[in-house]
């Protein structure tokens, strides 16, 4: 597959998977599409699909290999976990938990917010609740204890 086809597949699956269409997401991997590769603009099919809250997308990106803690966007975005936690789309945040995101991992590299800040500052009360679960299973885990 050449460059110029890599390109328009990906731009075809970031589209899909932030508008939420599971099969057009699912026509474009099975294309050929890298569920891992950012648009022209930055943005990975998973954050797209995170910020909109469309869970079933998430899955079926997750299940194809996609990162779930990769950064998104050019400075602009963030971690499909705190895109999720920010808009309260607590099921996608579940999703993305059940496949390895990180519930402490802090955006912009390190240096920004949490998906708990997210959740908290959008009043998301159930998406700030399974997020503080997490994190307490995450702290558990690290410690040993």
């Amino acid at each position: 597959m050449n460059n110029r086809e890599r390109k328009r597949l990906s731009t075809l699956l970031v589209a899909a998977a932030g508008l939420g269409r599971l099969a057009a997401a699912t026509a474009a991997l099975r294309a050929g599409a890298d569920p891992e590769r950012a648009d022209r603009h930055g943005t990975t099919p998973l954050y797209a699909a995170s910020v909109h809250g469309a869970a079933d997308v998430v899955t079926l990106l997750l299940r194809a290999g996609a990162a779930p803690d990769t950064e998104s966007g050019h400075g602009t975005e963030g971690t499909p976990l705190c895109a999720a936690a920010c808009w309260g789309h607590t099921e996608t945040v579940r999703e993305l938990l059940a496949h390895g995101a990180d519930p402490r991992l802090r955006e912009d590299h390190g240096t920004g917010h949490t998906p708990l800040h997210w959740a908290e500052a959008g009043s998301h009360a159930d998406t700030a609740a399974v997020l503080r679960t997490a994190i307490a299973r995450a702290d558990h885990s690290a410690t040993g204890r």
